[in-house]
């Protein structure tokens, strides 16, 4: 893995929204900066047609004595002017979701992913199935999909996902998902969907020549030992990788307009009090 370096870009950032139009310029600067040059008061005064005054009110803003302080911290790449190497604890939790992103990455399959954003765009309906912390995937993935104009269902109760199998048909979809794969509630019920006619896909981080036969589609996510237990990190970690993936390739579909249109209306909605 690679070492972890500390900078003052997040910081700048997260107060960026108390910065008036002229320290948002400066702000922006530094922010998307990547050459080597002269960052002198007087230099990037100079370049961003602002006061040295300004550049010292902007550091001061950002939690700092003055501008030689900040430009000290920001070349430096630390805060306060030390660097404060990260406890193991922190490094092998950071490795951790390291590991499990250059894993997701070795697993995605971009035409697997087109084949599920087909079913998810043609269906009437969508349902999507998971318990524990797979149910909280369940939950956000329906306040995303909805924004764009998905008529979609998380269902985490057991029993409502056995009654559920009545109203299913060919016209629907439905997503279990579930880390081990063995989830039996959430099995169960994907084989009852097949069975009325649904198309199923499976999310998981197992794969059993069994799921073919009720599946249309298994989509394979990252595994760490453990996961499923939370142990280190958060198991619903590897699985939203999956859902943003196939948001985002949602959204740059045949449609990208309207969902993009449908999308600001429902945040719109959101916004209105």
């Amino acid at each position: 893995m690679e070492p972890y370096e500390k900078n003052i870009i997040p910081q700048i950032e997260a107060i960026y929204g108390n910065f008036t139009p002229l320290e948002k310029n400066i702000a922006d600067f530094f922010i998307h900066n990547e050459e080597k040059m002269d960052l002198s008061s007087k230099s990037v005064s100079k370049r961003l047609y602002v006061s040295e005054a300004s550049l010292s009110r902007f550091a001061k803003k950002c939690g700092y004595k003055g501008y030689r302080e900040f430009i000290f911290c920001y070349e430096q790449g630390g805060q306060g002017g030390v660097k404060k190497p990260g406890s193991d604890n922190i490094k092998r939790v950071l490795n951790s979701y390291q590991e499990l992103l250059n894993k997701s990455y070795s697993l995605i399959d971009e035409v697997q992913i087109g084949r599920v954003v087909k079913i998810l765009t043609e269906k009437k309906r969508i349902y999507v199935y998971g318990k524990g912390s797979s149910g909280m995937v369940g939950m956000e993935m329906k306040l995303r999909f909805m924004r764009i104009g998905v008529n979609i269902e998380a269902i985490t109760d057991e029993h409502i996902m056995k009654m559920n199998s009545v109203l299913l048909d060919e016209e629907c979809g439905v997503i279990g998902i579930t880390v081990s794969g063995k989830t039996e509630a959430v099995i169960d019920s994907l084989k009852a969907a097949k069975r009325c006619g649904a198309s199923v896909i499976l999310m998981t981080s197992h794969v059993e020549k069994k799921f073919q036969r009720f599946c249309d589609e298994v989509m394979l996510f990252a595994v760490k030992e453990n996961l499923e237990r939370g142990k280190a990190i958060s198991p619903q970690f590897p699985i939203l990788i999956m859902v943003d993936m196939i948001y985002s390739r949602m959204l740059r579909s045949d449609g990208f307009r309207r969902r993009e249109t449908l999308h600001e209306y429902t945040m719109e909605a959101l916004d209105e009090r």
